[in-house]
């Protein structure tokens, strides 16, 4: 996935973060906010005031008598003031960041938020495209990065320039100009070098990121097909493979941390210059009588509490560019449009009896490669549509335009009358049942898996509707039952357990109109006539689509239609089809020698 990488890009991405700062409608976050830079300001100006009763204390503990007067005198409350300022510096400083956590944590979680459902609410060929390690590890990185740019940009910029012309204000005031022009100078240097160096590393984090997502990519790749490493003893390759990629991440890693060292030693070289220069001119008064040791260490302790703002505007700096880097990544995928969208004011989809119509529909997914052409068919409401044809002939791409996964390239498709593009794709979807060849379960319980085909149901609705797919009495027979786990994929269940699975999630969602698409190809025949008779339950009285490479399993549909090379080549019934002898009946000769040539073979083994 390709993200800008120019300045535009990263001042979009933060122009797009600040206004979590202020979230509408969230009169307590925002009391927060205002309440977090109140103790900032505060503490700043302690910070500030407190070298001045350092000073105090320090002239007193040097006069003439001063130790024993500071014991009975106002420098020893001095010594106390400089104490409470050092204590209510750290408290004001805490107190803000965690008023501000509510903050930044509720930023976190909209943007997460945002970005989970933008990524639902994209088109199939998105994530038909994307690389899920890639995109796990863009995720993980902009959560991260969210709440750093946020609280540097609100804590660490704006207010360490304030800190700065406050120190150089009291220095102006107190010591004169020369010392503010040499700080003046110093900070200058400082911040052209922080931004120099920060902007040398940025190609190298990217580099950085870019190799934690390949590697990211090839370890979930790797890990969800397990066993296909496993099959053709692959662990070597597949470490190799990741090692590569880890090689790429451990030179940039390396870099990032070389440019880190050089950046903080120049910084440090700079400040330091700065600092001998300063301390110099105040050791010159003194010997000039100009100034009192009280000075020269205030002006030490005011240099000492600058180089804290300046680090903080070096590290914020590299923090809020660090930090867009890591977000922009979301904001890229934020910025992918939905190739299907609802049109604006969209109707919400009013389910009738499932009466679906395909009007000289054609679609292609790619121009140069023409998929369906000028197809019309008729499922009357309640009646079973079969579409068979040798792979290739688009039989899948009607159930995706169906669902409205693509839309067509021409003509329409309507339900009960009502034109599938122009309705919303939720109200849609939530009439029309799946039950596909390769049924991928979630990582979680039986009853989850089944509940979520209508989330809402109660523990008798999922037992009825596993009782009804036929697989009720093998989950009582599991030792946890409904709360047994299935696995990754669902692999801990075996392919016809897992289609029952699927049609029990099916029935309870109850839709008017089902697509039965391959639901049986990949099992074996015994397997297979078990799953026929849970759907037949499940089709009966349904509008039903069934998209089938085994003939033998559509033999009872209403109609079937013969795709071949995107057109409709025959359609009729299995006894019409067959006396025509075209190429349904083919096809159909072809699979039953096939099984046949299978059964004398087992006959023989036996």
């Amino acid at each position: 996935m390709q993200v800008g990488n120019s300045e535009t890009s990263q001042w979009e991405t933060l122009k797009g973060l600040l206004p979590l700062l202020w979230p509408q409608g969230r009169t307590d976050l925002k009391i927060r906010v205002v309440l977090a830079l109140t103790l900032l300001v505060a503490s700043k100006v302690i910070t500030v005031l407190t070298p001045y009763a350092f000073k105090a204390a320090t002239d007193a503990l040097t006069a003439k008598g001063g130790v024993e007067l500071a014991l009975l005198s106002v420098p020893f409350f001095m010594v106390l003031a400089y104490g409470m300022g050092r204590i209510l510096m750290v408290a004001f400083a805490q107190m803000r960041d965690a008023i501000f956590a509510k903050v930044g944590q509720r930023a976190v979680r909209e943007l997460s938020f945002t970005t989970f459902r933008h990524l639902h609410a994209l088109s199939l060929k998105f994530h038909l495209e994307r690389r899920t390690g890639g995109l796990s590890r863009i995720i993980s990185r902009g959560i991260n990065g969210v709440d750093s740019v946020l609280r540097f940009s609100l804590f660490n910029t704006a207010p360490t320039a304030l800190e700065i012309l406050m120190v150089c204000g009291v220095l102006a005031y107190s010591f004169g100009w020369l010392y503010v022009a040499v700080i003046a100078a110093t900070v200058v240097a400082y911040l052209w070098f922080t931004y120099w160096a920060t902007e040398r590393r940025i190609g190298i984090r990217r580099t950085m990121n870019d190799a934690d997502n390949d590697a990211g990519t090839k370890a979930i790749d790797s890990l969800l097909n397990f066993e296909t490493v496993k099959y053709f003893g692959n662990e070597n390759h597949e470490a190799k493979r990741y090692d590569g990629a880890m090689a790429i991440y451990e030179k940039a890693a390396v870099n990032t941390w070389v440019s880190l060292a050089v950046l903080n030693a120049g910084q440090a070289a700079i400040y330091s210059v700065g600092l001998t220069i300063v301390m110099a001119m105040a050791g010159w008064s003194i010997l000039k009588g100009t100034s009192t040791i009280g000075d020269f260490v205030m002006i030490n302790a005011l240099m000492i509490q600058l180089y804290m703002p300046l680090n903080f505007i070096g590290s914020s700096y590299r923090e809020i560019k660090q930090g867009l880097i890591d977000v922009e990544g979301m904001f890229g995928i934020l910025r992918q449009n939905a190739e299907i969208a609802d049109k604006p004011g969209a109707p919400v989809f009013h389910a009738g009896k499932g009466d679906i119509k395909f009007e000289n529909v054609s679609f292609a997914y790619d121009a140069a490669r023409p998929i369906l052409k000028n197809i019309s068919l008729h499922v009357p409401a309640g009646k079973t549509v079969a579409i068979v044809g040798p792979s290739g002939a688009g039989k899948s791409t009607i159930s995706r335009l169906l669902f409205r996964f693509y839309d067509v390239t021409a003509g329409r498709i309507l339900i009960d009358g009502q034109n599938i593009s122009d309705v919303t794709q939720a109200s849609l979807r939530s009439a029309i049942g799946m039950v596909p060849q390769d049924t991928v379960l979630f990582n979680d319980t039986i009853r989850y898996n089944i509940r979520y085909g209508r989330p809402d149901a109660t523990d008798a609705e999922v037992e009825a509707a596993a009782k009804m797919a036929q697989i009720h009495n093998f989950v009582m027979s599991l030792p946890l039952g409904y709360d047994a786990l299935v696995g990754e994929r669902g692999l801990k269940l075996s392919g016809g357990e897992k289609q029952r699975v699927s049609i029990a999630r099916t029935i309870l969602k109850g839709p008017p109109i089902l697509v039965l698409d391959e639901a049986t190809s990949a099992l074996d025949s015994l397997t297979e006539q078990d799953i026929q008779g849970a759907l037949r339950t499940v089709s009966k009285n349904r509008t039903t689509i069934v998209i089938a490479h085994r003939l033998s399993t559509v033999i009872e549909a209403d109609e079937i239609i013969v795709l071949e090379k995107g057109e409709i080549a025959e359609r009729g019934t299995h006894k019409l089809l067959l006396k025509r002898k075209g190429l349904y009946a083919d096809m159909w000769n072809r699979q039953q020698q096939a099984e046949e040539a299978r059964r004398k073979l087992a006959e023989v083994d036996i």
